[in-house]
């Protein structure tokens, strides 16, 4: 941040010129994954930024790929890995940074941790179980967006593609196992029409066809991250942690930056890719 000005009782933060947002260069890229070494590059500043909000007082809330700026959006075209090319078909390629810093933006739904907090907070895709559920909510939400915002970086598409909440649920129990006994209290006591027999009523009468088939396609966790790599293997760990049911349960943003999936040192690969011919 260069200065600050005050435009009609509106504090305006001045900013160096940023790039895209991971969104839309993800869309212009035709959703193809990030390389792991600039996932974890992310990972890290991202956890950093939240951090510092955190310490703060403050919950971000609205925490999305439309939300990081890339600070440098230059790239290197190559090819792209483990695609069968047809006889006589332009090889596929994909963009790769040269550079990967972020910078995270738009703190107009930000909450301090003693203010009013309104019942529902943060764009769907990335919205927190305990938030579906009524439940309340403080830091933790803001971990969970990042655990989802970091399963896409690596799939090239968002986790959670819905609408409805109890959908919404249901493909969380694909993904990570079913709800959690303290979880399934709380909605039976916020939300009774979305459980029976102590469990998510998914699906029901109302539930259809379409809907069936979209959350029984959806893959656990652990085939959505293939252990294939000491790599994949601790990144499936974090988003573990990141990712857990239960708020109380989840990884606060200080802990995740000690996780030994930012310990590992993925310059190589970076090089690989920037030098490769």
């Amino acid at each position: 941040m260069r200065e600050y000005f005050d435009d009609r009782n509106h504090i305006c933060l001045v900013t160096d010129l940023l790039g895209p947002s991971v969104f839309d260069y993800l869309k212009d890229n035709d959703y193809q994954p990030f390389p792991m070494c600039h996932i974890q590059s992310f990972a890290r500043q991202l956890l950093r930024s939240v951090e510092f909000l955190h310490e703060n007082e403050l919950v971000h809330t609205d925490l999305k790929p439309e939300n990081i700026l890339l600070g440098d959006a230059s790239f290197v075209l190559r090819p792209v890995k483990g695609r069968t090319q047809a006889r006589n078909q332009p090889v596929k390629m994909t963009k790769i940074l040269k550079r990967s810093d972020i910078h995270l933006i738009d703190f107009g739904s930000a909450t301090f941790e003693h203010e009013y907090h309104a019942t529902v907070v943060s764009t769907r895709h990335y919205r927190a179980p305990e938030i579906i559920l009524g439940m309340g909510w403080s830091y933790p939400c803001d971990v969970w967006s990042i655990g989802c915002i970091l399963v896409e970086l690596l799939t090239g598409e968002a986790l959670f593609q819905t609408h409805e909440n109890l959908e919404h649920l249901a493909m969380m129990d694909m993904v990570f196992g079913r709800m959690p006994e303290p979880l399934v209290r709380e909605g039976v006591r916020n939300k009774s029409d979305w459980f029976r027999a102590g469990r998510l009523d998914f699906p029901n009468a109302q539930t259809s066809r379409q809907s069936k088939k979209f959350v029984k396609a959806m893959k656990p966790l652990h085939e959505i991250v293939p252990e294939t790599t000491i790599a994949m293997t601790r990144f499936q760990d974090l988003l573990r942690r990141l990712l857990a049911w239960d708020p109380h349960q989840r990884s606060t943003v200080k802990q995740a930056l000690q996780h030994s999936f930012l310990a590992l040192d993925l310059s190589g690969e970076e090089r690989q890719l920037l030098n490769a011919h």
